[in-house]
């Protein structure tokens, strides 16, 4: 094992399904952090690739790795990764850590990573879910996913351990979201959620592009988000606020579409009722706070 880097009181678990193309990258900045997990486990899920292969040659060397291998039947479900990070996570069950993270397998780190959101995380006992700024490979060029500084991308979500455990973890849920779900539950019950955008994380692959082009990964994103709960006037406002993303007008397009069509199919939302008047009061608060703002800003004398 090369050089003695600290052990901090965290884990972190990686579902990888079919990551051969890029999860040398993310073992490549792990191994390079100036603050290591207690443990990292990478959960090989139904790879029929070289994934395993990748990971185990790696895991050789480095005594905070861990590979984790499962077999299931080959049909994809958004429950899959839940299934799989729940499979790590019993892997961890007898350590004594203090935060536990989620990281996607397409992502690189800067090398203080680790140790700068760990600084915020213990400096602020409030502070319950936080992560760095994701920004995506899109073409030949990387592209800042500006999300809410009161959301984490789920690539990178960083959890303290009591408000992962008040919330009940993951939700396996039907049309995905399990990130979204997860810190809208944190902050209901009364857990800070911040992305700290001085952290820029490199994401090789755009979400939900691994099996759909970037449309029709709009279109599931919209459905997804009717699923959650979110308001149509909220998701209308959104839609506008990420028009010029890639796909520009057209992403947005289908996403409000993907919204539309599932709502009008009757399908059901899936969070509990509690958790959905939550967010809705949320998302009101929110649009009153943009029109208060947009106001203050036209009565300003120029």
């Amino acid at each position: 094992m090369n050089g003695t880097p600290t052990i901090a009181p965290f884990v972190i678990i990686t579902p990888a399904h079919n990551e051969e193309a890029l999860i040398e990258q993310t073992l490549e900045s792990m191994v390079a952090q100036t603050v290591r997990p207690l443990k990292w486990v990478v959960v090989s899920d139904n790879s029929t690739d070289r994934t395993a292969e990748i990971v185990r040659r790696y895991a050789a060397q480095h005594d905070f790795m861990q590979l984790l291998e499962i077999r299931r039947d080959g049909t994809r479900h958004f429950g899959n990764k839940v299934h799989a990070f729940n499979a790590g996570l019993a892997e961890v069950g007898a350590l004594d850590y203090r935060y536990i993270g989620n990281l996607d397998a397409d992502i690189s780190l800067p090398s203080h990573y680790f140790e700068s959101l760990l600084g915020e995380l213990d400096s602020d006992p409030s502070l319950g879910l936080a992560g760095g700024m994701v920004a995506t490979r899109i073409g030949d060029r990387f592209v800042s996913q500006n999300v809410a500084p009161d959301s984490v991308a789920g690539a990178v979500q960083l959890f303290r351990r009591a408000c992962f455990e008040q919330i009940g973890g993951y939700l396996a849920l039907p049309e995905g979201g399990i990130d979204s779900a997860a810190e809208i539950m944190a902050r209901m019950k009364g857990w800070k959620v911040r992305t700290f955008a001085a952290l820029q994380v490199l994401e090789h692959r755009r979400t939900g592009t691994a099996s759909a082009p970037p449309v029709a990964a709009k279109v599931r994103e919209g459905q997804r988000l009717q699923s959650l709960g979110y308001g149509l006037l909220f998701l209308c406002l959104r839609c506008i606020y990420r028009s010029m993303d890639p796909p520009r007008l057209i992403g947005s397009a289908a996403t409000l579409l993907g919204y539309v069509q599932r709502r009008l199919s009757g399908a059901p939302v899936v969070l509990p009722a509690e958790v959905v008047s939550f967010l809705k009061t949320e998302q009101q608060h929110k649009l009153l706070n943009s029109l208060r703002g947009a106001h203050v800003r036209h009565q300003r004398p120029l």
